[in-house]
């Protein structure tokens, strides 16, 4: 890993910094949750279930039929 003398820095590299080092947390983040994922949906799947059923968020529809005209 790089060291960086932040002190040395400018300003304006500084802040390009700061919004690359956000951006590379969310997308860490992002792959990490979608590695995950895929994991316990196939270890679910393997027990005949879909993640789903598991976490208890089946998609119903929650709207009451609408009425006759």
């Amino acid at each position: 890993m790089a060291d960086y003398d932040l002190e040395a820095l400018l300003l304006p590299e500084l802040k390009r910094m700061q919004k690359d080092i956000a951006k590379a947390i969310s997308t860490n983040q992002y792959r990490q949750k979608v590695e995950v994922r895929t994991k316990v949906e196939a270890v679910a799947r393997k027990m005949f279930y879909s993640l789903a059923e598991l976490v208890g968020t089946e998609t119903k529809s929650s709207r009451a039929p609408a009425a006759a005209k």
